[in-house]
């Protein structure tokens, strides 16, 4: 579905069915809230990069309650990136289509009858402002729900059954923000988080890929695009997805691009098929062998992620790419502007954020669906020069290079 189409159901349709579902609340009765939890429901529909910030919440879980078995309500075309990581089984996963709103629609009947089904002890709302995912939290008949709320904020108006209530903070990261969602599980407290949480983690665990997978997929790269082989690779994302105000100026792309491959590096551009003429573009531009073009060329995220581990530098806008950096030895450099590190960088100690200090950005909040004011004139992106860019991955290739010779010489 388009994007707006989602905001403008999310806010005309979910503002009154909450209001209905709160005041049913007050007259029916549920069941008792258990002394231990022993199945639970995360619902995270955002983007697919948001399952990577998620990772540490799904460790907390696992260690506060030994055995719980983890369910998760997510869209279908985020799947792939949490059966990769192993944080829920694969059975216990309900995926919906938001490609079409009639299969949404069906999708929906179809899960709230699992999850009333299922008989939930508890269910976590991952989802900022979204009113979607706290529909879902109440019809699924758990006894405990957990969810970002409003408290004193004027609007955002989500209903009244979030029993766990936790005020959704925008000066934190959003890894602190999703721990402290499994904190408020037996919290007696208002609001429901007021036990302090450390620093986010640094990095997740990387994805573990057998030798002759990662040797398969750079053979099969070079046997596609023979100008790669032997040199040192990095990838470059410059699509900007469904928000595309996050991009990086393609004219800036162009410059950088052109001057990686002059120096001697080999330059794949990566995306979806819909990003292909952007990448056309860019290629063109370069008018060399060594920029080659990736979009579509991965066939799955899988398959992306192990691309990941032949490449040493990831240069990319802030997105799924950035998020997915994480879960693989590779280093990145990523684009924020519309949207702060603050909340979303990656959790990787190898992770090089842009970021300007400008005092419309960010613009993509909670507050407004992400739904920015800007003219498109996204100077916060856009005062990011080439040359910057090109110093700071300069650099880190350097530190790169004194890694791998120190790797080779203690082997």
């Amino acid at each position: 579905m388009n994007i707006n189409l989602q905001r403008m159901l999310d806010r005309w349709a979910g503002v009154p069915v909450c209001f209905f579902l709160s005041l049913w609340g007050r007259f029916i009765s549920g069941r008792a809230s258990p002394a231990q939890p022993k199945k639970i429901l995360i619902i995270l529909l955002s983007e697919m990069g948001s399952l990577v910030l998620a990772q540490p919440m799904f460790a907390r879980l696992t260690q506060k309650y030994p055995g719980v078995s983890i369910h998760m309500l997510m869209f279908g075309k985020n799947r792939e990136i949490l059966e990769l990581t192993g944080a829920v089984s694969a059975e216990n996963i309900i995926a919906l289509n938001d490609r079409r709103l009639g299969a949404f629609l069906q999708d929906c009947l179809r899960a709230i009858q699992r999850l009333r089904t299922e008989r939930y002890d508890v269910v976590i709302d991952c989802e900022m402002f979204a009113r979607t995912s706290s529909i879902f939290s109440r019809l699924s008949g758990a006894p405990l729900r957990v969810g970002f709320h409003p408290h004193t904020q004027e609007g955002l108006y989500r209903g009244s059954y979030i029993n766990r209530p936790v005020p959704y903070n925008p000066y934190r990261h959003l890894s602190q923000q999703l721990l402290t969602l499994v904190d408020a599980i037996d919290s007696r407290q208002r609001p429901c988080s007021k036990t302090p949480v450390s620093a986010p983690p640094l990095s997740v665990a990387h994805l573990a890929f057998a030798g002759q997978e990662l040797q398969q997929t750079a053979a099969a790269l070079h046997d596609a695009f023979p100008t790669v082989r032997g040199r040192r690779l990095i990838l470059v994302y410059p699509g900007g997805g469904i928000l595309p105000i996050r991009a990086w100026p393609s004219e800036y792309y162009k410059i950088l691009c052109r001057t990686l491959v002059e120096e001697g590096y080999a330059v794949g551009l990566i995306g979806l098929k819909e990003d292909k003429p952007l990448a056309t573009e860019i290629v063109a531009h370069c008018r060399h062998e060594n920029c080659v073009d990736l979009t579509g060329y991965t066939a799955s995220i899988r398959h992306l992620l192990v691309l990941f581990f032949r490449a040493e530098l990831l240069i990319t806008n802030d997105g799924g790419p950035a998020q997915f950096s994480a879960l693989t030895p590779i280093y990145s450099m990523v684009f924020f502007g519309p949207e702060t590190p603050q909340l979303y960088g990656a959790l990787s100690g190898k992770s090089w954020n842009f970021f300007e200090s400008y005092p419309c950005s960010p613009c993509l909040t909670a507050y407004n669906h992400r739904n920015s004011p800007c003219d498109g004139d996204n100077r916060c992106i856009s005062s990011i020069s080439p040359e910057r860019v090109l110093n700071k991955a300069r650099e880190i290739l350097r530190n790169s290079r004194t890694e791998t010779t120190r790797s080779l010489e203690n082997a």
